[in-house]
Formats: C-alpha cells, structure tokens, sequence
C-alpha cells in the first residue's frame, strides 16, 4: 500500500520548482478571470435589475457574441501551438510568424461575424424564444437583444486584435500584462455599465444599449494597454519588432498551422454553436429558464475561474515542454497538471454549493421562480465541477501536442453527438423538467474524462512541431 502512495505521489504531485512555474503562469490568469467574471456578475446583477426581458435579451445576445468569441479562440489556436514550441526552442522569428497568421485569420473571421450577426440576428435571436410564455415578453426580449448586439458589433474588432497580442505574450510566459489590460477592462466596464445603464452623473439612462457600449469602451481600453506595452518593450517582446513591415508568413509554416489549426477553428465554432444548441433545448421548458440559466452561467463562470486559468497552464507548460524536446518532463507535467486542475475543481465546486442558494436573491428584478430554477442549475454545475477540469485540461494537453482532429472530435464531436442529442432526447421526448435534463447532460461529461485519459495515456499527443516540415 505504502508503495502504491508513493507512486501516486510522484505521480501526481509535483516539486516545489514545478508548482512555482506553474503558480507564476496561473496565478495572473485566475486573477485576471476572477475579476472578469466578477465584475460580469456585477453587470448582471444591473442589467437584472432592468427586469427579465431585459436580462434575457442581452443572454441571448451574448449567446452570438460568445460564437464569435470562440471562434476567434479556435483561429488562433493553431498559430498558438506553433507559438510556444516555437518559444521553447528560442526561434523568434517563427513566432513573429505566428502572430502574422493570427491577425490574417481574425480580419477573415471579423469578415464573417459581420455579414452574419448584422444579416440574419432576427432569425438566430428567435431560435432562443420557442419556449412557452408571453408572447409580448418574447418580443420584448428579441427587441432588447437586437439593440443590444447592434452596439457591441462595434467591439468585435478590439476583441479579436487583443486575443493576437495576448495570446502571444502568453505562449511566451508573459501573463502579467494581459492580466493587467484585462482587469483595467473589466473595471471600465463596470463603472460605465453604472452609469450608463441606470443614467448616472447626468449621462443619458440607456439601459441594455448602455450595457454593450459600456463593454465597447473596455474593449478598447484593454486593446490599447496591451498594444502600447508590447511596441514599447521591443528588447522584451521582440517577436513585434518589423511584425507590421509586411505580413507575409512563409508558406510552408502557413500549411502546416492552416492544417494543423483548420480543426481547432472548426471544433470552436461547433461546440460554441452546440453550448447555444444547449441553451435553446433548455429554453423549451419555458422562457424564465432563459433567464435562470443566464444567473446560471455568470455565477458558475466566476467559480470557474481557476479551472478555466488551468488550460493556459497546460497550453505554455506542455508547449514549451514539448517545443524544448523534453518530452519526459512534458509527460509527466500533464498528470501533476491535471491533479491540481480536479483538486482546485472539487475544492469551488464545494464553495458554490454552499453560495448556490444566497448568491441568486441578489437579482432583485426577476421572479422568484427564476431565482429557485437557478439556486438548482448552480448545484448541478457545483457537483460536475471536477469533471470539467478533467476534460478541460484533457483538450488543451491533447491541443498542445497538435493533435488538433483529435481535439475537434473530443469536443466538439463529443457535444454534438452526446450532449445535444441527450439534451433534445430530455426535454422533447422524455419532457423532463430542465433541472433533470440539465443534470443529465452535465453528468454525461464523465464519459468525456474517461475518453480524456485514454488519449493522454496513450502518449500520441507527444510531438515537437518546430520540426516538422511539410
């Protein structure tokens, strides 16, 4: 017995050196996303205020911009792998590179975002109003979403060149000035969701349409720290030095992150239009569950925060690792990763329980219905926790090694076929009430975790990429 404790130990516990690398990455990131994600609360605590029509409105706005936000994740993933090995084996040059391919993609996918959200957002906010309730509260929630997506259209450029600088400067280590950009963002974007929703300091009361501008202007306070910091520390950041003298990228590096990272854009369009997918099946039930899962995700997400900071963790550590050639260390790092991702999971998933019931009162324009359909969602997501961090940090080992299909099908795949289907299946035939078809669908994410460690065990994600030529 003693014997098999001490492996798990070495196995799953890291030395001090590991935990200090690992602290000095994660810990701006979880602080970065804790205040992010607090202050989101916040504003949804304003715009709840507002009423449910209101609160239902910009979710279901927010529901498209997440898309869109995904899928500017999933473009840049590919250049990202290739960032940091390219990092970890000391080749500037090739990251300049990737950081051109990035801009390229995201002035591709701004392209698309637009004809879509600004042509066809009647008929997309619509497919989440099919539930039973008020009609006049159905129209009332679409005309609120589209004013509110009219604005925050604005923002989606600041948002995607910020995702270039950052996503960059963190496969290089360097978490403290994304951090910093992000936490002045989210301040600004309180303070102007205050005044600008309710109409404070003698500014106009603008209610949803002061809740997008007041995140238009973040965005574009974040997007400035981080550019005027990167151009002023050439010495420290030089991947930027001549990054906008042209943007040609050699054509063999551009195949290979183009083919390598067509399956991670993919999978992240798919799987964020699956978690809509989801949320549309739920609203089935009724149109306050729209509105209850809203309380739902923002409480939840600010739980998140640590797990969800994991996965930058494992992308730097496991890249570099990789990009180094140390691929015993890469092998060993991902379990000790992995460990503490689920051990910090299960440790907030206990705080939300004990949260679950007192954190909802707080939405003073809602009904009480919403608030009690949402203390159970929260308790549901409380109990899956450590499942999530399992697959999570199981997608960005499996993304890292540049197993890029694999990934797509481990997430999106896994969505589409077991998730949506298990969640349609709930509602329309069994017509279970949404707490039970939510439970379902989160438990189910154990058959994820055991697919997770059969492909990290397998050791197929194990490759140096800054080698491979086409």
């Amino acid at each position: 017995m003693s014997s098999l404790i001490k492996k798990a130990r070495h196995t799953l516990v890291g030395d001090r050196a590991f935990y200090r690398v690992l602290l000095a990455i994660v810990v701006p990131v979880i602080i970065q996303n804790g205040i992010s994600n607090f202050v989101n609360l916040l504003d949804n605590l304003m715009v709840g205020a507002l009423g449910d029509a209101q609160m239902s409105g910009v979710s279901i706005a927010n529901q498209l911009i997440f898309i869109f936000n995904l899928t500017i994740f999933g473009g840049l993933a590919g250049p990202g792998i290739f960032g940091a090995q390219f990092y970890g084996a000391g080749d500037i040059a090739g990251l300049r590179n990737t950081f051109r391919i990035k801009l390229l993609e995201s002035l591709a996918l701004l392209a698309l975002a637009f004809v879509a959200l600004i042509g066809f957002n009647e008929p997309l906010i619509s497919i989440f109003l099919q539930g039973d309730g008020d009609p006049a509260m159905a129209q009332a929630m679409l005309r609120d979403s589209q004013n509110y997506l009219a604005v925050m259209l604005f923002g989606l450029p600041a948002f995607a060149l910020t995702q270039c600088y950052a996503g960059t400067l963190r496969e290089m280590g360097e978490t403290r000035l994304p951090m910093v950009a992000s936490v002045t963002a989210v301040v600004t974007n309180a303070l102007f969701n205050y005044l600008l929703i309710f109409g404070k300091l003698g500014l106009p009361r603008l209610e949803v349409v002061g809740a997008a501008l007041a995140t238009v202007i973040s965005r574009y306070v974040e997007l400035g720290i981080v550019m005027v910091f990167t151009h002023k520390n050439h010495a420290r950041f030089s991947f930027i030095e001549g990054a906008f003298k042209n943007l040609r990228v050699p054509a063999v590096l551009t195949r290979k992150v183009l083919r390598m990272g067509a399956p991670l854009l993919v999978n992240e369009l798919l799987w964020s239009i699956g978690v809509s997918t989801l949320t549309a099946a739920y609203s089935l039930c009724g149109l306050t569950v729209v509105s209850a899962l809203s309380i739902t995700f923002t409480i939840a997400n600010l739980f998140n925060s640590v797990y969800f900071s994991m996965g930058t963790a494992v992308s730097v550590m496991i890249g570099q690792d990789l990009g180094a050639g140390d691929f015993e260390r890469a092998k060993g790092d991902v379990w000790r990763l992995m460990a503490f991702a689920v051990a910090v999971a299960a440790a907030m998933g206990l705080l939300l329980t004990l949260a679950a019931p007192l954190i909802p009162q707080a939405y003073s324009g809602v009904t009480e219905d919403v608030r009690q359909t949402a203390t159970r969602l929260l308790t549901v997501t409380a109990c899956a926790m450590p499942l999530y961090a399992y697959a999570h940090c199981s997608y960005f080992t499996l993304r890292s090694g540049g197993k890029t299909v694999i990934t797509f099908l481990f997430d999106s795949g896994y969505t589409w076929v077991i998730s949506v289907p298990l969640a349609l299946l709930m509602v329309r035939v069994v017509q279970a009430d949404v707490i039970v078809c939510y439970a379902a669908v989160e438990g189910a994410n154990l058959i994820k975790c055991i697919l997770g460690y059969c492909f990290i065990r397998s050791g197929s994600w194990i490759q140096n990429l800054t080698h491979i030529t086409d």
